[in-house]
Formats: structure tokens, C-alpha cells, sequence
């Protein structure tokens, strides 16, 4: 413990995606120690300092701005600072920044000590429920939106294990569609899980459109799982 006191310390924290009970109590001893937070979305993460009447500074690095903070969060470890990382939801640098600043502290400040504080994931989350044996799966995030994507679809028609990937409310019913065009007839969505309405969905790409066009239940955050074979 007195030799980490030497050091600058990063801390990349877990969050809750949705339900704030889920936060991890060293998360947030964690958040409660760091001389300063840096966030995705400075307001997200002030409700859940406010929620567990935590004080401690805030700072914005986002996906677009993740570039230009590396050299100060760099700097403030080289000052001996221990720094937090959060995102919205989830842990930092799935499919969140964070990723990038991780590399350039190895790389600019190696005596800096990184630590990860595991807790929520949608990815496990929606994996834990989906019934699925083996334990083999393609995790491939968000799928691009234009360029790219009908390409990625057909790679998940042939992929031997299940495809992972998160999808917004806004494409999810073209996802579907994409889907249901190559062939897929197995598909599970994790619809806000955690949340109040959380549910698990199972069936064709097809049933299940129709399903959340009737309930018009294509809202929320999606966490879906393609079965191919």
C-alpha cells in the first residue's frame, strides 16, 4: 500500500447500466477517493455522485475529446494523482472510451498503476440470461452504421458461434430486417436490462420485429445475440 501511494494510480470503473443499486461498493470507495473523475457524460455520472452523495471533481473525456485529455490525465499521474475513468454505463473501453487513453498511459506513464474495477456489463448481463451452452461467442460491439455494415451482417450469417452486438433504439427494427435478409432464425434481444421494464426476448428476426413494432416497444438500449448454427 505505501508503495502504490508513490505512484499515480488509473482506475477504469464499472457503472451501472441502468439500475444504480448495482454499483459495486469499491467502485465507489474508489470514486469517493480519486482526486477528480473523469466521465463520458459529466451529468450521467452526477446523478450517480448525488445518488450515493459522493462530492468528488468531475471532468468530461468522451469519445471526441478523448485525444486531447490523454496528456492531462497522463500529467495528473505523473503528479501522483489517482484517477477514475467511467462511462455512461457499463466499463470503460467495451464499446465506451477508454480504450485509447489505457494505451497511452502504458505507453507515456509506466510507472503509473492501472487498475480495473470490474461490476456491470450488458455483454454478461444479456450472456448470463440467454441460455446458451459452450461458452464460445463473437463480441463485435456496434455494427457500423452505413459503410461496412451489410458486409458484417453476412460475416454473422456465417459466424460458427453467436454474434454479440449492441444496437440503438433508432436501428434495431433495420437490424432485424438486415437479419431476417440472410437467413438468421434464432435471435435473443436483452431489452434494458436491469431497468424497470427490462425484458428477454426470443425468436425469428421477423417475430420479433413485429412484436416491438405492436407493442412499439422499440425504445431503450438493445444488447442482441444471433444465432447462426
Amino acid at each position: 500500500m505505501e508503495e502504490e501511494k508513490k505512484k499515480g494510480k488509473l482506475s477504469i470503473v464499472a457503472t451501472p447500466i441502468g439500475n444504480l443499486g448495482d454499483m459495486t461498493f469499491r467502485g465507489l470507495w474508489n470514486l469517493k477517493e480519486a482526486h477528480v473523475i473523469y466521465a463520458e457524460d459529466t451529468r450521467v455520472i452526477s446523478k450517480l455522485l448525488s445518488h450515493y452523495g459522493l462530492r468528488t471533481s468531475v471532468q468530461r473525456l468522451d469519445a471526441a475529446t478523448e485525444g486531447k485529455k490523454m496528456k492531462e490525465v497522463a500529467e495528473r499521474l505523473r503528479n501522483l494523482e489517482h484517477v477514475c475513468l467511467v462511462t455512461d454505463a457499463g466499463t470503460p473501453g467495451i464499446s465506451d472510451p477508454g480504450a485509447r487513453l489505457v494505451a497511452y498511459v502504458r505507453k507515456e506513464v509506466p510507472e503509473a498503476i492501472i487498475e480495473t474495477l470490474p461490476g456491470p456489463s450488458a455483454l454478461t448481463a444479456a450472456l448470463s440470461i440467454a441460455g446458451l451452452e459452450g461458452g464460445e461467442f463473437t463480441f463485435l460491439g456496434f455494427l457500423p452504421q452505413k459503410k461496412g455494415r451489410q458486409t458484417a451482417v453476412k460475416k454473422i450469417a456465417q459466424s460458427e458461434y453467436p454474434v454479440v452486438l449492441y444496437e440503438s433504439p433508432h436501428r434495431i427494427l433495420k437490424l432485424l430486417a438486415e437479419l431476417e435478409a440472410v437467413g438468421i432464425k434464432d435471435v435473443r434481444i436483452g431489452r434494458e436490462l436491469t431497468k424497470m421494464h427490462e425484458e428477454f426476448l426470443v425468436g425469428t428476426p421477423e417475430s420479433l420485429a413485429a412484436d416491438l413494432k405492436k407493442r412499439k416497444a422499440e425504445r431503450g438500449e438493445f444488447v442482441v445475440i444471433v444465432v447462426s448454427h
